[in-house]
């Protein structure tokens, strides 16, 4: 045979599922797309067409639902992690499962109070209004003996007005970027962690309570850092993720620098003291790095795209 197999793997892609938990008159949504990924012995379906190993991408979808039912939705980990150790260990031929999840999230809109006018205006605890800050991620792997868990968000536009420099870089015959001692700082984070929990025997971690942690963190270590360059501003992101969050091994990030150029008013007398600025959507710098948690090694795939 000329050829062979490579790495192969295939599932329902892109189940959107909708949990509402009812508490009296208090709802509750979780709001998720999920991806389902299965591998393992399926040589045959690719070589002879024999479909004696495979399950069903539907049967996956209906799984999605069905578990959103039976289990909840707790956490987009927790999820995960139930749907992936149903998959391996419900079907022999499957030797992997990789869950991928998208977390979409509503916060309740605040009503008037018991004075309005409208009838139950103060009891309404059902209604939402869709969040637009960021989208939180998550990828679940397990090969029936260890986990990986590789959660994150995207999305997520942050901005310095102040406090922020660049200047002291290399210059050639094709520089003509001007120094900048006060300039814009902003950016559209894309970030992923790896967790240390990798088998049952470990304590799991509160995965929501961890989210919530780590983008704390990591917001807070873009506001307090005086920035000379983008890359250290994201070292420090990453640095103060690692010293707070002991559940947490390596983070990966993907900074676009957003462009705020400030504008000539010159031609029309007057003086720009950082005031005026024009936001650039493209061409734009794009910083990428790691950060360990020493004596750990980088599991994080580099190009975020193939997580």
């Amino acid at each position: 045979m000329p050829t062979i197999l490579g790495q192969n793997q295939y599932g329902k892609a892109e189940n959107r599922v909708v949990k509402i938990t009812r508490d009296g008159a208090t709802h509750h949504i979780k709001d998720l797309n999920v991806s389902v990924a299965l591998s393992g012995d399926m040589d045959e379906v690719h070589y002879s067409g024999s479909n004696a190993n495979v399950l069903p991408t539907d049967t996956t979808k209906n799984t999605v639902y069905a578990f959103a039912k039976e289990h909840g939705i707790e956490s987009a980990e927790q999820f995960g992690i139930h749907l992936a150790r149903h998959f391996v260990t419900s079907q022999e031929p499957i030797q992997t499962a990789r869950i991928r999840i998208e977390e979409y999230a509503w916060e309740r809109i605040a009503t008037s109070d018991a004075n309005s006018k409208f009838i139950g205006a103060d009891e309404v605890k059902h209604s939402f209004v869709r969040k637009g800050q960021e989208t939180r991620l998550t990828q679940i792997t397990y090969d029936g003996e260890k986990w990986e868990v590789v959660s994150g968000l995207k999305d997520l536009v942050v901005m310095n007005s102040t406090n922020s420099e660049f200047w002291g870089y290399v210059k050639d015959k094709y520089t003509t970027l001007q120094e900048a001692y006060d300039r814009i700082l902003a950016t559209q984070v894309s970030a992923r962690w790896r967790f240390n929990w990798t088998d049952d025997e470990q304590r799991m971690p509160n995965w929501e309570k961890s989210y919530e942690q780590t983008r704390k963190h990591m917001l807070q270590a873009f506001a307090e850092t005086y920035s000379l360059s983008l890359q250290q501003t994201l070292y420090q992101m990453g640095s103060r993720i690692i010293n707070n969050r002991s559940e947490i091994d390596e983070v990966r990030f993907s900074l676009p620098n957003k462009h705020h150029f400030l504008v000539d008013l010159e031609p029309f007398g007057l003086k720009n003291d950082n005031e005026v600025y024009y936001a650039a959507d493209r061409p734009y710098g794009l910083i990428e790095a790691t950060i360990l948690r020493d004596g750990c090694e980088p599991k994080i795939p580099v190009d975020l795209t193939n997580l």
